[in-house]
């Protein structure tokens, strides 16, 4: 079995909603309705986006995590699902979709290698498509399919990426430490604070990803 993540730039209403903003949406579609996870500061506003297309019948919120269900299926109002293009190559989609920095995120299965390719080029007929991660599956855990600490990890924005990567590599995690988050921030073009802010969502999303494998 051969697997590969990918992402999209195909016009949506959850990808809409989460464009140039810090915010991540997970949707998992369950036929008659959806079950959505909201998460980052601007989750209000982005759920508001969504519930343009489709209304939301029980919420749950705490802090800036969101859990919205869904009275109908998105994808049931929107063209050109990815759903249509997997099915012409027998590939499979595993949920969550997440979308994040306007971008679809798109894990996928097949046990043929070459459906995969032969789907990429003809989703790049229509579509950007970057390819984020691809890998062979030799074995299955019972207990824990398709699982790795790799897909089980949250994806990031992009900023809370660059303020990650600029941390370690300027020694921010090393010990003892070998700059400041003022030196960060600096490096990065930003004030302090939001550097730390970056960084204590980026920590608090990886963390929360470990934690859920363990």
């Amino acid at each position: 079995m051969h697997e590969v993540t990918m992402r999209i730039e195909q016009p949506s209403v959850p990808a809409e909603a989460t464009a140039g903003t810090e915010t991540t949406v997970e949707l998992w579609c369950n036929d008659h309705c959806d079950l959505l996870h909201v998460s980052g500061p601007d989750g209000e506003a982005t759920l508001d986006h969504i519930e343009r297309l489709v209304e939301v019948q029980e919420l749950l919120v705490e802090g800036d995590e969101r859990l919205a269900m869904t009275e109908t299926c998105l994808k049931d109002r929107e063209r050109d699902t990815v759903e249509s293009f997997l099915a012409r190559h027998n590939c499979l989609l595993v949920p969550p979709l997440r979308y994040l920095d306007g971008e679809k995120w798109c894990r996928i299965l097949s046990l043929d290698s070459s459906n995969l390719t032969a789907l990429y080029r003809d989703l790049v007929t229509e579509f950007s498509v970057t390819i984020e991660a691809k890998r062979e599956i030799t074995a299955v855990s019972a207990e824990r399919p398709l699982l790795t600490p790799e897909t089980s990890l949250p994806s990031l924005s992009t900023r809370q990426q660059e303020a990650l990567i600029l941390a370690v590599e300027m020694g921010y995690y090393r010990i003892p430490r070998e700059t400041t988050t003022a030196e960060i921030a600096d490096e990065m073009g930003v004030e302090r604070r939001t550097l730390e802010e970056h960084l204590r969502r980026a920590e608090n999303k990886l963390i929360g990803g470990m934690a859920s494998f363990y």
